[in-house]
Protein backbone atom coordinates (compact mmCIF):
# COMPACT_ATOMS: atom_id res chain seq x y z
CA UNK A 1 0.00 0.00 0.00
CA UNK A 2 2.65 2.39 0.66
CA UNK A 3 4.03 1.72 -3.01
CA UNK A 4 1.08 2.75 -4.23
CA UNK A 5 0.56 5.81 -2.38
CA UNK A 6 4.38 6.58 -2.84
CA UNK A 7 3.76 5.90 -6.90
CA UNK A 8 0.31 8.03 -6.77
CA UNK A 9 2.47 11.42 -5.42
CA UNK A 10 4.70 10.90 -7.64
CA UNK A 11 2.09 11.17 -10.83
CA UNK A 12 0.19 13.64 -8.94
CA UNK A 13 3.41 15.72 -8.78
CA UNK A 14 4.30 14.79 -12.26
CA UNK A 15 0.75 16.30 -13.97
CA UNK A 16 1.12 19.29 -11.96
CA UNK A 17 4.49 20.19 -13.04
CA UNK A 18 3.45 19.72 -16.09
CA UNK A 19 2.05 23.40 -17.16
CA UNK A 20 0.95 21.90 -20.87
CA UNK A 21 -1.54 19.11 -19.23
CA UNK A 22 -2.67 21.56 -16.38
CA UNK A 23 -3.85 24.12 -18.85
CA UNK A 24 -4.98 21.46 -21.52
CA UNK A 25 -6.43 18.82 -19.66
CA UNK A 26 -7.43 20.44 -16.31
CA UNK A 27 -8.59 24.13 -17.07
CA UNK A 28 -9.80 23.96 -20.20
CA UNK A 29 -13.32 22.18 -19.51
CA UNK A 30 -13.83 24.70 -16.53
CA UNK A 31 -12.41 27.86 -18.65
CA UNK A 32 -15.13 26.45 -21.48
CA UNK A 33 -17.93 26.39 -18.65
CA UNK A 34 -17.05 29.80 -18.02
CA UNK A 35 -17.54 30.95 -21.27
CA UNK A 36 -20.88 28.82 -22.16
CA UNK A 37 -21.69 29.87 -18.99
CA UNK A 38 -21.80 33.62 -19.92
CA UNK A 39 -23.73 33.35 -23.39
CA UNK A 40 -26.00 30.91 -22.43
CA UNK A 41 -26.36 30.73 -18.86
CA UNK A 42 -29.34 33.42 -18.62
CA UNK A 43 -33.23 31.75 -18.35
CA UNK A 44 -34.49 28.23 -17.40
CA UNK A 45 -35.68 25.22 -18.69
CA UNK A 46 -38.91 23.92 -17.15
CA UNK A 47 -38.03 25.62 -13.86
CA UNK A 48 -34.71 24.55 -13.92
CA UNK A 49 -31.54 26.75 -14.49
CA UNK A 50 -30.02 26.27 -18.22
CA UNK A 51 -26.65 26.41 -16.10
CA UNK A 52 -27.63 23.64 -14.43
CA UNK A 53 -28.11 21.90 -17.84
CA UNK A 54 -24.94 23.16 -18.91
CA UNK A 55 -22.81 22.09 -15.92
CA UNK A 56 -24.30 18.38 -16.40
CA UNK A 57 -23.25 18.42 -19.85
CA UNK A 58 -19.44 19.97 -19.11
CA UNK A 59 -18.81 16.95 -16.56
CA UNK A 60 -19.73 15.04 -19.85
CA UNK A 61 -16.89 16.43 -21.68
CA UNK A 62 -14.49 16.94 -19.27
CA UNK A 63 -14.88 12.79 -18.53
CA UNK A 64 -14.60 12.47 -22.24
CA UNK A 65 -11.70 15.12 -21.98
CA UNK A 66 -9.82 13.71 -18.95
CA UNK A 67 -10.17 10.19 -18.49
CA UNK A 68 -10.28 9.29 -22.21
CA UNK A 69 -7.83 11.81 -23.61
CA UNK A 70 -5.28 13.12 -21.20
CA UNK A 71 -4.68 9.47 -20.39
CA UNK A 72 -4.60 8.61 -23.67
CA UNK A 73 -1.86 11.67 -24.46
CA UNK A 74 -0.18 10.91 -21.59
CA UNK A 75 0.46 7.51 -22.03
CA UNK A 76 1.55 7.63 -25.78
CA UNK A 77 4.15 10.28 -25.15
CA UNK A 78 5.64 8.21 -22.06
CA UNK A 79 5.34 5.18 -24.01
CA UNK A 80 7.32 6.89 -27.54
CA UNK A 81 9.69 8.88 -24.76
CA UNK A 82 10.97 5.50 -23.79
CA UNK A 83 9.69 6.36 -20.70
CA UNK A 84 7.15 3.37 -20.44
CA UNK A 85 10.02 0.94 -20.79
CA UNK A 86 12.10 1.99 -18.46
CA UNK A 87 9.51 1.61 -16.08
CA UNK A 88 8.91 -1.79 -17.03
CA UNK A 89 12.38 -2.56 -16.44
CA UNK A 90 12.30 -1.40 -12.67
CA UNK A 91 10.67 -3.74 -9.81
CA UNK A 92 7.32 -1.46 -10.14
CA UNK A 93 5.04 -4.46 -11.32
CA UNK A 94 2.89 -3.12 -14.16
CA UNK A 95 -0.12 -3.45 -12.43
CA UNK A 96 0.44 -0.88 -9.65
CA UNK A 97 1.76 1.53 -12.04
CA UNK A 98 -0.65 1.57 -14.04
CA UNK A 99 -3.34 1.23 -11.71
CA UNK A 100 -1.92 5.19 -10.27
CA UNK A 101 -1.79 6.30 -13.60
CA UNK A 102 -5.62 5.79 -13.83
CA UNK A 103 -6.09 6.61 -10.06
CA UNK A 104 -4.00 9.93 -10.61
CA UNK A 105 -6.14 10.22 -13.79
CA UNK A 106 -9.57 10.14 -11.56
CA UNK A 107 -8.12 12.26 -9.24
CA UNK A 108 -7.64 15.29 -11.30
CA UNK A 109 -11.25 14.41 -12.48
CA UNK A 110 -13.02 14.83 -9.34
CA UNK A 111 -11.03 17.66 -8.58
CA UNK A 112 -12.52 19.14 -12.09
CA UNK A 113 -15.85 18.20 -11.53
CA UNK A 114 -15.78 20.23 -8.19
CA UNK A 115 -14.43 23.28 -9.43
CA UNK A 116 -17.03 23.61 -12.37
CA UNK A 117 -19.77 22.37 -9.57
CA UNK A 118 -18.56 25.47 -7.36
CA UNK A 119 -17.94 27.98 -10.30
CA UNK A 120 -22.05 26.77 -11.38
CA UNK A 121 -23.61 27.39 -7.73
CA UNK A 122 -21.91 30.81 -6.91
CA UNK A 123 -21.21 32.39 -10.31
CA UNK A 124 -24.34 31.74 -12.39
CA UNK A 125 -27.03 30.71 -9.92
CA UNK A 126 -27.51 26.63 -10.72
CA UNK A 127 -29.35 24.60 -8.58
CA UNK A 128 -27.29 21.92 -6.60
CA UNK A 129 -27.44 18.44 -7.58
CA UNK A 130 -30.67 17.17 -6.86
CA UNK A 131 -28.59 13.34 -6.16
CA UNK A 132 -25.91 14.05 -4.66
CA UNK A 133 -24.54 10.27 -3.90
CA UNK A 134 -26.26 9.30 -7.73
CA UNK A 135 -24.02 11.89 -9.29
CA UNK A 136 -20.84 10.69 -7.73
CA UNK A 137 -21.52 7.08 -8.78
CA UNK A 138 -22.03 8.24 -12.20
CA UNK A 139 -19.07 10.26 -12.42
CA UNK A 140 -17.08 7.26 -10.63
CA UNK A 141 -18.48 4.76 -13.20
CA UNK A 142 -17.90 7.00 -16.36
CA UNK A 143 -14.58 8.09 -15.30
CA UNK A 144 -12.98 4.35 -14.92
CA UNK A 145 -15.27 3.60 -18.30
CA UNK A 146 -14.01 5.97 -20.52
CA UNK A 147 -10.05 5.36 -18.92
CA UNK A 148 -10.96 2.47 -20.21
CA UNK A 149 -11.15 3.87 -23.54
CA UNK A 150 -8.10 5.95 -23.33
CA UNK A 151 -6.05 2.64 -22.41
CA UNK A 152 -7.52 0.95 -25.55
CA UNK A 153 -6.52 3.76 -27.74
CA UNK A 154 -2.91 4.10 -26.47
CA UNK A 155 -2.45 0.15 -28.22
CA UNK A 156 -3.91 1.76 -31.54
CA UNK A 157 -1.97 5.08 -31.71
CA UNK A 158 1.68 4.73 -32.69
CA UNK A 159 2.87 8.05 -32.64
CA UNK A 160 3.70 10.79 -29.74
CA UNK A 161 3.52 13.63 -33.40
CA UNK A 162 -0.36 12.07 -33.62
CA UNK A 163 -1.46 11.70 -30.28
CA UNK A 164 -2.98 15.29 -29.57
CA UNK A 165 -4.55 15.42 -32.93
CA UNK A 166 -6.37 11.96 -33.02
CA UNK A 167 -7.64 12.62 -29.53
CA UNK A 168 -9.15 16.06 -30.56
CA UNK A 169 -10.60 14.52 -33.92
CA UNK A 170 -12.55 11.81 -31.03
CA UNK A 171 -13.22 14.27 -28.32
CA UNK A 172 -14.57 17.27 -30.21
CA UNK A 173 -17.05 15.41 -32.12
CA UNK A 174 -18.15 12.78 -29.94
CA UNK A 175 -18.58 15.94 -27.32
CA UNK A 176 -21.03 17.71 -29.90
CA UNK A 177 -22.93 14.95 -30.76
CA UNK A 178 -23.84 13.80 -27.71
CA UNK A 179 -24.94 16.99 -26.75
CA UNK A 180 -22.32 17.88 -24.13
CA UNK A 181 -22.76 21.36 -25.63
CA UNK A 182 -26.74 21.49 -26.24
CA UNK A 183 -29.55 19.80 -26.86
CA UNK A 184 -29.10 17.33 -30.43
CA UNK A 185 -32.90 17.66 -31.03
CA UNK A 186 -32.78 19.74 -34.16
CA UNK A 187 -29.88 17.43 -35.41
CA UNK A 188 -29.98 15.17 -38.75
CA UNK A 189 -31.26 12.00 -38.58
CA UNK A 190 -27.72 10.52 -39.71
CA UNK A 191 -26.27 12.59 -36.85
CA UNK A 192 -28.88 10.96 -34.63
CA UNK A 193 -28.04 7.47 -35.17
CA UNK A 194 -23.96 8.43 -34.70
CA UNK A 195 -24.88 9.90 -31.65
CA UNK A 196 -27.64 6.29 -30.26
CA UNK A 197 -23.97 4.29 -30.43
CA UNK A 198 -21.64 7.06 -28.63
CA UNK A 199 -20.58 6.15 -24.85
CA UNK A 200 -21.05 9.97 -24.02
CA UNK A 201 -24.90 10.05 -24.92
CA UNK A 202 -25.57 7.29 -22.26
CA UNK A 203 -23.70 9.02 -20.02
CA UNK A 204 -25.06 12.32 -20.42
CA UNK A 205 -28.44 10.92 -19.86
CA UNK A 206 -27.33 9.39 -16.73
CA UNK A 207 -25.44 12.40 -15.17
CA UNK A 208 -28.69 14.86 -16.46
CA UNK A 209 -31.09 12.58 -15.05
CA UNK A 210 -28.86 12.62 -11.27
CA UNK A 211 -28.15 16.35 -11.43
CA UNK A 212 -31.26 17.50 -12.22
CA UNK A 213 -34.00 14.51 -11.85
CA UNK A 214 -32.61 12.95 -9.26
CA UNK A 215 -32.54 9.85 -10.33
CA UNK A 216 -29.80 6.95 -9.52
CA UNK A 217 -27.97 4.97 -11.92
CA UNK A 218 -30.48 2.10 -11.58
CA UNK A 219 -32.80 3.68 -12.82
CA UNK A 220 -31.45 3.62 -16.49
CA UNK A 221 -29.71 0.40 -16.44
CA UNK A 222 -29.45 0.22 -20.51
CA UNK A 223 -27.66 3.53 -20.41
CA UNK A 224 -25.27 1.85 -17.86
CA UNK A 225 -24.42 -1.44 -19.32
CA UNK A 226 -23.70 0.71 -22.42
CA UNK A 227 -21.36 2.89 -20.79
CA UNK A 228 -19.92 -0.35 -19.42
CA UNK A 229 -19.41 -1.99 -22.47
CA UNK A 230 -17.77 0.70 -24.05
CA UNK A 231 -15.15 0.65 -21.06
CA UNK A 232 -14.88 -3.02 -21.14
CA UNK A 233 -14.06 -3.22 -24.89
CA UNK A 234 -11.56 -0.53 -24.33
CA UNK A 235 -9.70 -2.60 -21.58
CA UNK A 236 -9.81 -5.63 -23.75
CA UNK A 237 -8.37 -3.57 -26.46
CA UNK A 238 -5.92 -2.56 -24.15
CA UNK A 239 -5.01 -6.10 -23.21
CA UNK A 240 -4.02 -7.04 -26.71
CA UNK A 241 -2.61 -3.86 -27.53
CA UNK A 242 -1.15 -2.24 -25.12
CA UNK A 243 2.61 -2.16 -25.08
CA UNK A 244 5.50 -0.87 -23.30
CA UNK A 245 8.20 -0.39 -26.16
CA UNK A 246 8.39 3.03 -28.46
CA UNK A 247 6.71 2.43 -31.54
CA UNK A 248 7.32 5.17 -33.93
CA UNK A 249 11.13 4.25 -34.04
Amino acid sequence: MSLFAHQLRSEQLVFWRSREAAIFIFVFPPMLFLLLGSVYGEGDIEGVPVTSYLVAGLLGYAVANTAFGGLTIQLVIRREYGILKRIRATPLPAWLYLGCVLASNLIVYVLQALLMLVLALMLYDADAPEAPLSLLVVLTVGAVAFAGLGFGLTGVIRSADAVAAVVNVVVLPMSFLSGAFGSTEGYPAALQTVSDVLPLTYFLDLTLAAYVDGQGPWEDPLAVAVVAAWGLGGYLVAARRFGWEPRDR
